[in-house]
């Protein structure tokens, strides 16, 4: 089996570290033009170079832009109208008790992990339904249907990620453009690292060891029992990116290292 994506060009929404990054060189291996997403110019330049390391002969694009924002998405589009594969990646998080979480950031949570996949998404699958092919990756998350209960407006996030990609997959029905997530449990990034630093620091084992740890402590039905690589995660979404997953729409598809403890999602 051969991943081909010669030809097809992407869009990974916040693609400048961490799953998105490691999605980005993914598709890029597999021969995809790649446009990489960021705030900021130097990130996006840095992660370009770095896709580059890995794959020589990539064929890239950067973008600066806040896809956060209303402003953000429309310099995105003016930037590059078309697209072949979405991925929508960004999105943020942290530790917080409920009730330490005021409105503003619900609201900001939303913005970010929800609405601009669905900004993203109003906008790029039109054209891919004209040219009969498409492909639309929402990154949910374990979260979205194990709610942490110190991440709870995270978890709402992602659960709503999977409620747009799977409506999104029925109103796309017979198009031939696809729309499913991809649920990551814990996954070794710098997002992870900056969480667990105080811990890290605390117990003096590395940043491995002591994200491997949290996924013992935190997320005890792990079946894996360690924090997955970002390779891991990236390896399926290129999968789902590419013509090969063709039957495949509407799924929520689990990355999760056996967290979630059931037989179906």
């Amino acid at each position: 089996m051969k991943i081909d994506l010669s030809g097809k060009l992407a869009i990974v929404s916040g693609s400048t570290a961490g799953i998105g990054l490691g999605i980005s060189k993914a598709l890029a291996e597999a021969g995809a033009t790649v446009v990489v997403v960021g705030r900021d110019t130097a990130k996006v330049e840095q992660a370009m170079a770095s896709i580059r390391q890995r794959v020589p002969a990539a064929q890239l694009r950067g973008v600066t832009a806040d896809l956060g924002t209303v402003q953000g998405a429309e310099k995105l589009f003016v930037a590059e109208p078309r697209a072949d594969i979405l991925v929508n990646n960004l999105g943020i998080f942290n530790t917080v008790d409920f009730f330490d979480a005021p409105d503003s950031e619900w609201t900001r949570f939303y913005e970010v992990n929800v609405i601009s996949g669905v900004r993203l998404s109003r906008h790029y699958t039109p054209d891919m339904v004209k040219q009969g092919w498409g492909r639309v990756i929402f990154l949910s998350s374990e979260s979205g249907v194990a709610t942490p209960a110190d991440m709870i407006n995270y978890g709402v996030t992602k659960s709503a990620n999977l409620a747009v990609s799977h409506g999104l997959a029925k109103r796309l029905a017979g198009t031939g453009v696809t729309v499913n997530a991809i649920l990551p449990g814990p996954t070794f990034t710098n997002g992870l690292e900056d969480m667990l630093k105080d811990a890290t620091a605390e117990s003096g084992r590395s940043a491995r060891d002591e994200a491997d740890a949290f996924v013992r402590k935190a997320r005890p039905t792990s079946i894996i029992q360690r924090v997955a690589d970002v390779e891991e995660v990236a390896n399926l979404v290129a999968y789902i990116a590419s013509p090969l997953s063709s039957a495949t729409t509407g799924a929520a598809l689990r990355v999760d290292g056996g967290v979630v403890d059931s037989l179906a999602i």
